[in-house]
């Protein structure tokens, strides 16, 4: 039976309770797999434990969030490559590059990005991109070290022009709930213009929170649960004047294209 995939979320974040319990939402909820983003060290094993528990329903990612760029220690880029190599069906993420927050500073999160963008392309592994406010800093990186040839820009929430920029190096683009809040209206418009053959859905759950008619799975204190995903993508498949249905194996096709058949 067709489901839906969650192409990025935060599984392991204990703001979202037992995981057990979140992946059966999930599977009742019509959500067939899930893409599992680690941080930082600090969680790579959490995400470890889950798709060793659940290898038909997470699919692992490893690396070090822009935002954790300075938290990492000598050796962890050996570390890393030594996990991926135990974990053939894992890509790299959630990783990237964030001109928002102001420490760690842009100059701090650009070499570890670009380690990670190395070890990708080295091991033929997709990689998952965070990138905020910090668009001239993603592409200058580029020209240093040549991204992977499929990659998820996820929750992307750049121009369109940026977008057709990024196609053409392999780029896939993930759409959130958030972005169904009437404020973020031009970032759905974007999502219209894009490709119907490089979009994908997510939750990133626990974050980016959908609009309250959008929220079939509350949680207190305001957490996004990934159960919420089918409900954002019809809204989605609304928007962009298509079936739920088509959508829903449209995007599953998309995600496994992006990840390699890793999914």
């Amino acid at each position: 039976m067709p489901s839906w995939i969650d192409a990025h979320n935060h599984l392991q974040d204990p703001r979202l309770g037992d995981a057990e319990a979140v992946i059966k939402v999930m599977r009742d909820s019509g959500v067939g797999r899930c893409v599992v983003n680690a941080t930082s060290e600090g969680d790579w094993q959490a995400v470890e434990s889950l798709a060793l528990a659940h290898p038909d329903f997470v699919m692992p990612v490893f690396g070090v969030h822009p935002w954790k760029a300075h938290t990492v220690s000598p050796g962890w880029e050996t570390r890393l490559a030594d996990l991926l190599g135990r974990f053939p069906n894992a890509s790299i993420g959630e990783c990237g590059l964030d001109g928002w927050v102001e420490s760690p500073a842009v100059a701090i999160q650009v070499p570890v990005f670009l380690a990670q963008l190395r070890l990708a392309r080295e091991m033929d592994r997709p990689v998952t991109i965070h990138c905020l406010k910090a668009w001239q800093h993603l592409f200058d990186a580029f020209q240093r070290e040549n991204p992977p040839a499929r990659f998820l820009m996820h929750s992307f929430g750049g121009s369109i022009e940026t977008a057709r920029r990024l196609i053409p190096k392999g780029a896939f683009f993930s759409f959130s709930g958030y972005f169904l809040h009437e404020r973020k209206a031009a970032v759905m418009e974007v999502f219209r213009q894009l490709p119907m053959d490089r979009i994908l859905v997510e939750t990133d759950a626990p974050d980016m929170l959908p609009p309250p008619d959008s929220v079939t799975h509350p949680i207190p204190g305001g957490a996004n649960h990934p159960g919420n995903l089918p409900r954002v993508a019809e809204r989605f498949a609304v928007a962009l004047g298509c079936e739920p249905e088509t959508l829903m194996e449209l995007t599953s096709r998309n995600a496994q294209r992006c990840f390699g058949g890793l999914l």
